[in-house]
């Protein structure tokens, strides 16, 4: 006598923890990954399209105005003693819009 192969299923437990898997990655994505991914390309496009006269703030919280721009790094003037500092350009944490500089 012959000995008789029997195939079964997988069972549905598998594919459904796969989908589960699936599903928490797809969440990490949106939630977690995607907005980073935006903020950090926002940071770039701003760093490039610094220009001189832009007010500035720094990582640190200095306020000034960008007088000069190098491949690298930016020189700011901070009032009222019109010191001027050299910042890396990644230090520039936010530049500020016309009605922001009216406030100070």
């Amino acid at each position: 006598m012959g000995a008789i192969i029997v195939q079964t299923a997988a069972p549905a437990g598998n594919s459904i923890g796969l989908l589960m898997i699936l599903a928490v990655f797809a969440i990490f994505y949106f939630l977690l990954i995607l907005p980073v991914q935006r903020r950090q390309k926002r940071t770039q496009k701003m760093i490039r399209e610094l220009k001189n006269g832009d007010r500035v703030v720094t990582s640190g919280g200095m306020r000034g105005t960008i007088i000069s721009l190098k491949d690298d790094s930016v020189q700011i003037r901070v009032e009222p003693d019109k010191v001027k500092l050299e910042f890396v350009r990644s230090a520039v944490a936010h530049v500020m819009k016309e009605d922001e500089s009216n406030k100070q």
